[in-house]
């Protein structure tokens, strides 16, 4: 089931998308590095390896979506600090947000794209498009935040240049971004030593004017189910 969000624009004015298809990437850090680590840590908490690096996870774009509220089975759970990137009406209209795919971290040691589908992809409220600001995407800052009861910390924090860049989905992907889907980027690493089953999560995608497009939303656990 689709639906349409509502963008504001940092020149101001909105523009209105309804959500046809969404596409998560992983493992899309710039340094392979880096990513092969991350790899390997995660092969050592029983996560599978992807078969290919970087990859990408087609979702229902039902998941996609802007709520107050992330609803979970358990405490497991977690959001990942992204870009995202919005096609309009053709394939050359092409918006960039901030985005967090929060993530069923107890589903994902028995498949990554399982776990995905577990849990929305949330979009931030401003959109820049990427025609305008594409010379200067490395100088973006990309931050989130955790709360827990009170207190708040910061859980992720770096730039664009960390990243994959749209162009490499634009070309990898080609006429797969069809007008209403939405790309997520992958994500940045967490700071180490922070708890991200986390009470709610804030996200904000930053240009070098000092514009930014946020997320906030807290995290709420149902009730265990009647077996």
């Amino acid at each position: 089931m689709s639906q349409t969000l509502r963008f504001a624009l940092p020149a101001g004015g909105e523009r209105k998308i309804t959500v046809r298809y969404a596409l998560n990437a992983g493992y899309a850090g710039r340094d392979t590095e880096q990513v092969q680590h991350h790899v390997d840590e995660l092969a050592e908490l029983g996560v599978p390896a992807p078969t290919r690096i970087p990859t990408l996870y087609p979702l229902s774009a039902s998941l996609v979506g802007r709520p107050e509220v992330v609803q979970v089975a358990h405490a497991k759970t977690s959001g990942e600090a992204e870009w995202a990137l919005v096609v309009g009406e053709t394939p050359d209209d092409l918006l960039l947000t901030v985005a967090c795919d929060h993530t069923d971290r107890a589903l994902e040691v028995h498949g990554v794209a399982w776990s995905k589908q577990s849990a929305p992809d949330v979009l931030g409220d401003v959109a820049w498009a990427l025609k305008d600001i594409e010379h200067e995407l490395d100088q973006f800052t990309l931050k989130a935040w955790v709360r827990h009861g009170d207190t708040e910390q910061l859980i992720q924090d770096g730039t664009l240049a960390q990243l994959l860049p749209p162009s490499y989905w634009i070309k990898e992907l080609g006429d797969r971004l069809v007008p209403g889907t939405v790309l997520l980027s992958g994500t940045i690493p967490m700071i180490a030593g922070v708890d991200q089953f986390a009470d709610a999560w804030r996200v904000e995608l930053t240009d070098p004017r000092g514009i930014t497009s946020r997320i906030v939303y807290s995290v709420e656990q149902l009730a265990e189910a009647w077996d």
